[in-house]
């Protein structure tokens, strides 16, 4: 493997790791979003937990146009498909929902989903 391998290779890497990096980002919003959803309509626990959501919104379009830069549209549209897995993560954490079979299952398909259009990219 050249030097020039490698070094395509790191950046692939780290362009890879920006990219969920910011999808984790992202799917955390849904997380304060859902605690907005159960607090009194404008009261300050309401206003707090909207406004991370916003911007953790703000953020994550400023980081998706780099994204968009650094990826093909479909290679960045099938890794976005991760933040339904870290949805069922952040809602097994911190709001005690159940995991089920089904779930477990659609996960697996996800993530083969991802890996085959990303091992695709060469």
């Amino acid at each position: 493997m050249s030097k020039s391998d490698e070094n395509r290779g790191t950046l692939r890497l780290k362009n890879y790791l920006f990219l969920h990096a910011s999808l984790l980002l992202y799917s955390i919003g849904s997380v304060f979003s859902k605690m907005a959803s159960k607090e009194v309509f404008l009261s300050w626990a309401f206003i707090l937990y909207y406004g991370l959501f916003l911007l953790i919104l703000f953020v994550y379009a400023i980081l998706w146009q780099q994204i968009l830069k650094r990826f093909p549209l479909t290679v960045a549209f099938a890794n976005k498909a991760i933040t339904i897995l870290w949805g069922i993560v952040w809602g097994y954490l911190f709001f005690g929902e159940a995991l089920r079979w089904g779930m477990l299952l659609g996960s697996v398909i996800i993530v083969s989903g991802i890996y085959l259009v990303v091992s695709d990219d060469k």
